[in-house]
């Protein structure tokens, strides 16, 4: 019938509210990676630098967020759960490789996508650093998952036979803060050496750990 109404659908300029809602979110993330992870950093940026930097208004975080330290909370889990997503995808395409090169892999595949982007190692281990008790908190919580995930490689070598059968959670927590610290350090410009050279000395270390002194396959 002419002249009907249609019913409300929801969008605008063609995308629905959901899309303009997520394309809203990632603008502002955008804008943080450049400012926490860069020049001024997360202590010195401001709500209204932020909304700039996005090319959105205050109104609009405040519709997204509650507070800068939502943003930077945001940003910590999307940087860590693309680097696992990266670490996930190096262990797959090592498939049933030998321990040594499927470490190697794995190791490969986190480092070269944390340091592709300087400013996600300034985020994973600069500014989350003692930001708030929340933060903190979540911090910990997320290397406790990589934590896990190391025990569960190690646990699955040594049912292989390619590792001592041991509790490794001790084990692989002092590891993953020798892996946080020399990436940090070799991002920085303080380690002589290449990523490459990083990678194998990490390789190294976990086969250490894997296979102490005294232990012979069984």
């Amino acid at each position: 019938m002419a002249g009907r109404l249609r019913a409300p659908t929801g969008r605008y300029g063609g995308r629905t509210a959901e899309e303009r809602k997520a394309e809203r979110r990632r603008r502002f993330l955008d804008a943080a990676l450049r400012l926490f992870g860069d020049a001024p950093g997360y202590r010195a940026t401001t709500v209204a630098a932020l909304s700039e930097a996005a090319g959105l208004s205050t109104r609009q975080f405040y519709e997204e967020f509650r507070t800068l330290e939502d943003v930077l909370a945001a940003l910590h889990l999307q940087v860590n759960d693309s680097a696992e997503e990266a670490v996930l995808a190096g262990a797959a395409q090592a498939g049933d490789a030998p321990m040594p090169e499927r470490a190697a892999a794995i190791f490969r595949a986190y480092a070269a996508h944390v340091t592709a982007d300087p400013r996600r190692v300034r985020i994973t281990f600069v500014e989350i650093v003692g930001a708030s008790p929340r933060l903190e908190e979540q911090r910990l919580a997320r290397r406790s998952r990589w934590v896990d995930l190391i025990c569960a490689e190690a646990r699955a070598a040594a049912d292989r036979g390619e590792a001592a059968q041991r509790d490794y959670r001790l084990a692989a927590t002092a590891f993953i803060g020798s892996v946080n610290g020399l990436l940090h350090d070799w991002s920085a410009g303080w380690v002589d050496a290449t990523l490459d050279e990083v990678v194998d000395e990490l390789v190294r270390q976990l086969l250490a750990i894997l296979r102490p002194v005294g232990w012979e396959a069984g």
